[in-house]
């Protein structure tokens, strides 16, 4: 397990993240918020959490939508996966879309996302002039499939 470190921005009222089950791989963050959020249908909102992290080096969290949020309410993570880098020391804020039928209103302490802890590989990009050849060569979106 590894050891992340946690700043509570605010000094009340903000939640640690926490795992639900054993098995959980994500891990819920909440809404720090001093009054409710109304996101119409169709608009995104950018919401706090009144926390920061020191994210150890060679590692990253990144931020997901919560199921039970989407499939409910049709509200969910609009950059995801999002990328918490292990420099950043700011707010983590999520920003949240309400693709559902009806105004969505977000609540002080209420489950907004998961974050899943995850290693971080870093590429060698190098230019070369050709590429190696594969069975699906330069075939983009839908190429593979009938």
């Amino acid at each position: 397990m590894n050891k992340i470190d946690i700043k509570c921005v605010a000094q009340k009222g903000s939640v640690i993240p926490e795992y639900k089950t054993a098995g959980a791989a994500g891990a819920d963050v909440c809404a720090f918020l001093s009054e409710p959020v109304v996101i119409k249908k169709g608009e995104r909102a950018m919401i706090g959490t009144g926390l920061s992290f020191a994210i150890p080096e060679g590692f990253e969290i990144q931020v997901r939508p919560r199921s039970g949020l989407a499939a409910k309410n049709g509200v969910t993570v609009l950059n995801t996966p999002g990328t918490i880098d292990s420099d950043y020391r700011g707010e983590l804020k999520v920003i949240l879309i309400n693709l559902g039928n009806e105004d969505f209103t977000v609540k002080n302490g209420e489950r907004i996302a998961q974050i899943v802890v995850a290693p971080v590989t870093i590429g060698n990009f190098v230019s070369v002039s050709e590429l190696d050849e594969t069975e699906r060569g330069s075939g983009g979106f839908g190429s593979t499939g009938k």
